[in-house]
């Protein structure tokens, strides 16, 4: 049996600038399980996260030159890949799919996480949202965006990316008390 071998993160940029196909395929072995959970956080379909995922570790291959070195090269193919991800939504326009204003709780009941409520859970529920609340949740909530560049990469204003961020997380609060009924009247019996 082969013994894996290591690389850097330098390593596996300089690799790849020189079109190793040994390191290319180590990049891939080490970043595509990541990068693939963050490609279902965004598109449900496995199918179609798999080829999106394909299709961004491709232009991380072809456009490797554009890397300058500030930051970490698996952020770079982290913001590739959400890119890409983006611009599949969008071409699939399946982003702004939106509820209705009737749809979304007056008030919202603020809902205690207890243990019991595992991570699993949490992104069966997050992925469970209207496409275009997931988008910008998982933007601004998991990848650290702020609105405004959540308003540019989107194509659309800091106050619906505001309000589509707050819809989420009202949704979410609804789903989290609705699964937290359902526990106590489980619990009840």
């Amino acid at each position: 049996m082969k013994q894996l071998r290591f690389y850097s993160e330098t390593e596996l940029y300089l690799g790849c600038l020189e079109k190793n196909p040994n390191i290319q395929k180590a990049v891939y072995d080490y970043y595509s399980s990541k990068m693939f959970a963050l490609c279902l956080r965004y598109i449900k379909e496995r199918a179609a996260a798999e080829d999106v995922l394909i299709i961004g570790f491709m232009k991380i291959f072809d456009r490797i030159h554009q890397f300058k070195g500030t930051g970490s090269f698996g952020g770079w193919i982290r913001r590739i890949m959400v890119n890409e991800c983006l611009m599949y939504l969008e071409k699939e326009k399946n982003l702004y799919n939106e509820i209705g204003i009737d749809s979304v709780l007056p008030a919202p009941v603020y809902y205690q996480p207890s243990d019991e409520l595992a991570v699993e859970d949490l992104m069966k529920l997050i992925n469970s949202l209207p496409m275009g609340y997931r988008t910008v949740f998982n933007l601004y909530a998991i990848e650290g965006y702020s609105h405004q560049e959540i308003a540019r990469k989107l194509h659309i204003s800091e106050n619906t990316s505001k309000s589509q961020l707050s819809r989420a997380r009202t949704h979410l609060q609804k789903m989290l008390n609705l699964k937290s009924g359902q526990q106590n009247r489980e619990l009840a019996c």
